[in-house]
């Protein structure tokens, strides 16, 4: 299972944790966010990064020409779009050579046939809570709900893990291709728990 660690913007930590060798590094791109990175990090920075860890921009509702210019700013690799992205924007991402993970936050009442416009132009899907914030809310939905999700496009699971809960992802199908990790690991906003993603680390990469 892919790991991935969201909300990084300290410099020093960054590196601390890019020592863990996580699959994926989010940098949030969002003004309103508690953990918007821009002003925080340097592209210098994101490219001393190892080629292996996939840095992830993380956008809600961003203009195409935008997100363009901070996938080029900071060569990016994917882009986590967590806003009302249409399926036609989702596919002009592709074009910029990106993966691209559409995001859907869910409760009782998600239905997830709303993935299906989305099936040709997102490389994954990621399934988050709904809450009063995009992204970071930092407590779990339901994981039973997702044995309604019948796709076969991988996904990643977000949404308030932490090293207690994440000893039962073995019960939840379909199996997530990654997890996406960010509150639950944080000292602060935008400051993460280096010994604790230790753990984490050792206890998904043990199985």
């Amino acid at each position: 299972m892919k790991i991935k660690v969201c909300g990084m913007r300290d410099p020093d930590n960054i590196r601390q944790v890019a020592a863990l060798q996580p699959d994926y590094m989010g940098f949030i791109f969002y003004e309103n966010s508690k953990r918007y990175a821009e002003g925080y990090i340097m592209p210098e920075l994101l490219e001393e990064l190892p080629l292996s860890i996939k840095k992830t921009g993380v956008f809600v509702n961003a203009g195409t020409e935008n997100i363009q210019a901070i996938i080029e700013k900071y060569k990016l690799d994917a882009v986590q779009l967590h806003g009302r992205e249409t399926p036609k924007q989702c596919a002009e991402m592709q074009e910029f050579g990106v993966e691209v993970i559409k995001v859907f936050s869910v409760d009782d009442k998600f239905v997830f046939e709303n993935t299906l416009l989305y099936e040709s132009c997102a490389d994954y899907f990621l399934f988050d809570t709904r809450g009063n914030e995009y992204g970071g809310n930092g407590f779990p939905f339901d994981w039973e709900l997702l044995s309604g999700y019948l796709s076969p496009k991988p996904y990643f699971l977000s949404g308030g893990l932490n090293l207690d809960n994440i000893k039962h992802l073995e019960k939840v199908r379909p199996k997530p291709y990654a997890i996406d990790v960010n509150s639950g690991f944080e000292q602060e906003p935008g400051l993460k728990k280096v010994e604790d993603l230790k753990k984490l680390f050792d206890l998904v990469r043990s199985k």
